[in-house]
């Protein structure tokens, strides 16, 4: 059964996050329409090798909106319920919802499925509506991370996400951080990576990086970015580096694909 894909955001009143995901929404829509021309060939070619009659195939266009949990006009539910009935009129039968997150937090724990089970009442058995795992539950993307790490000499890194207050959300920070052999810190708990930071300059390190775990550019890294030039500005003989948020590009594109087929 073809799907059609729904990318979900927290929602923000900077326009760059919006402007990421459209993005990522058009790197998705290129690599399914690769991967249903790829398939389309696949069959086409054994129909001809079993000799059997040959039917026409045809590709159907893929289908990937964008929704907001919050800060859009709309509840997600019915941002979800529009998008299932433009759905059914494309010919599509199954919706998966794809939260953008990288943190098994309220949100995605609880919000979204919830939002979910309201916006199914509208359909019955016409459509059916997945949830897939949260982007940051796909291990792959520590690659991505470690991609960010080039261009620095750092003699250590903070992995800086935003933090949740769920019990047992930032596992997954902690992981990420032993696996790239960097301190983990939050932006709204402790440790924060100015705390972390401090910690290091005791221990004689002088080449210090940070590499925010964020999907886009928006106020909270502007607000990183700004801490970090009062802390140059503190201690003028450390070097410190501010690498780039995670960014829309193919390969945080393919992550997002590979969830589609857990």
């Amino acid at each position: 059964m073809l799907s059609a894909y729904l990318l979900v955001t927290h929602g923000s009143r900077d326009p760059r996050p919006q402007a990421g995901v459209e993005q990522l929404a058009q790197l998705l829509c290129q690599k399914l329409r690769v991967e249903m021309l790829a398939k389309t060939q696949e069959l086409t070619n054994t129909e001809i090798l079993t000799n059997s009659s040959v039917n026409v195939v045809t590709v159907r266009e893929p289908l990937v909106g964008t929704a907001c949990l919050e800060l859009a006009p709309l509840p997600l539910h019915e941002q979800i319920q529009q998008f299932g009935k433009y759905a059914l009129a494309a010919g599509f039968k199954r919706i998966q919802i794809l939260p953008l997150f990288l943190l098994p937090g309220v949100h995605v724990m609880e919000d979204i499925p919830a939002e979910v089970t309201k916006a199914r009442e509208n359909f019955g058995s016409d459509l059916t509506i997945e949830v897939r795992p949260y982007l940051g539950f796909n291990p792959q993307i520590s690659q991505l991370l470690t991609s960010n790490l080039q261009g620095f000499n750092a003699d250590a890194w903070i992995l800086l996400s935003h933090g949740s207050r769920r019990q047992g959300a930032n596992y997954p920070v902690e992981a990420l951080a032993k696996k790239l052999g960097a301190l983990p810190a939050y932006w709204s708990l402790e440790p924060s990576w100015e705390s972390q930071a401090k910690s290091l300059l005791i221990k004689g390190k002088r080449r210090i990086g940070i590499l925010p775990y964020f999907l886009f550019s928006g106020g909270i890294t502007d607000a990183i970015a700004q801490s970090v030039k009062q802390i140059k500005q503190e201690y003028p003989a450390v070097k410190f580096h501010l690498a780039k948020p995670l960014g829309a590009n193919s390969e945080l594109a393919e992550l997002i694909w590979d969830l589609t087929k857990e």
